[in-house]
């Protein structure tokens, strides 16, 4: 499937300069925002002389990283507004993917049409959050893309925002109405709450949860037994722990961490994260992405002065994160789950 996949990227990848992107010379030296090492764990976790470099710039709202290989591999994200998936590869080239990436339609359907989060499932197939078509989807390697979720109980999903993966082959998403062109007041929603759901292997749709008021990002523990979910709401910016029961679903959440107080204050608000191999949670919020220890301690923040949506592990430690219009990635001394395992 990973060769899958890369045959795709190169068979729509094209000339970035037309999208006005910057790209290549300016790889790896320009570098933006600050690194708060505010505990003995944040000045083990990030090297001294690591900077937030900027690899790519010139999107709209880039979002949902994911790496696809090991150490050969590449990042693939989406640019949201743009309904495109680009590629960047370790020389530092950015390419098309995907476009459309989650809107198939051909009339106007809002700011934010595109695919938001992407992961790779328990078969290596890339999985796509689409807020225009409102639909979670699989990447075939037969061709075309294969519908996971767009209803529950009969009735169609606001936007998928953002997924992961469970061991067992499930997929756990969030379903805010931010890919409707209205948002919450949009007429086109057919459900009164936003949820997080489940799609279990067999290709049961489940309800968790309708305690988030606005689910946003999503991740889990390294032992499965805690899932974490974003709060993406200016009156109540947080982050929930849910205990995971023995049969997936979940027990009532507790919060982990608040910071309505820095909304407004600092740009961007709680929205993707993702674990490392020891626990720790590295989520985006207001100014940039947060570091929490398992227990919940604010261990550090790499604060780009930038609103920030979202990051991921790529091999050797590197932390991609998409912020504003930009790609970016830091050098740390931690260990994505895939590359633990």
């Amino acid at each position: 499937m990973k060769r899958f996949i890369k045959a795709m990227g190169n068979a729509v990848g094209i000339f970035v300069g037309c999208w006005g992107l910057l790209a290549g010379s300016a790889y790896g030296q320009r570098t933006i925002g600050t690194i708060e090492r505010s505990s003995a764990v944040m000045q083990e976790l990030i090297p001294a002389d690591s900077r937030i470099e900027v690899l790519a710039d010139g999107f709209t709202w880039t979002e949902g990283p994911v790496w696809v290989g090991r150490k050969e591999g590449y990042l693939l994200f989406s640019d949201i507004p743009r309904n495109t998936i680009f590629r960047w590869d370790q020389n530092g080239e950015i390419s098309v993917f995907m476009h459309p990436s989650g809107y198939t339609g051909v009339t106007y359907y809002g700011l934010e049409p595109g695919s938001n989060g992407l992961l790779l499932d328990a078969q290596g197939r890339l999985v796509m959050c689409e807020h225009g078509d409102r639909r979670l989807s699989v990447l075939t390697e037969r061709g075309g893309k294969m519908t996971l979720a767009d209803r529950y109980d009969g009735r169609r999903l606001n936007s998928p925002n953002d997924a992961v993966l469970k061991s067992n082959g499930d997929i756990y998403f969030t379903d805010p109405p931010y890919g409707l062109p209205q948002r919450f007041e949009d007429p086109r929603r057919e459900l009164p709450f936003c949820g997080v759901y489940r799609v279990s292997s067999d290709g049961t749709v489940s309800l968790l949860t309708t305690a988030i008021e606005r689910p946003n990002g999503i991740a889990f523990s390294p032992d499965e037994e805690t899932l974490y979910v974003a709060q993406s709401n200016p009156a109540q910016a947080n982050w929930t722990a849910f205990p995971v029961n023995d049969d997936g679903t979940l027990g009532p959440g507790k919060e982990f961490y608040n910071v309505t107080d820095r909304v407004g204050k600092e740009p961007g608000l709680p929205d993707g994260m993702t674990v490392d191999s020891q626990g720790r949670l590295w989520a985006s919020g207001p100014g940039g992405i947060y570091v929490f220890s398992p227990q919940g301690e604010l261990l550090g923040r790499l604060v780009t002065g930038e609103r920030t949506s979202n990051c991921t592990f790529g091999p050797d430690g590197w932390l991609f994160m998409t912020v504003d219009a930009y790609l970016c990635r830091v050098k740390t001394r931690a260990q994505g789950l895939s590359f633990a395992r």
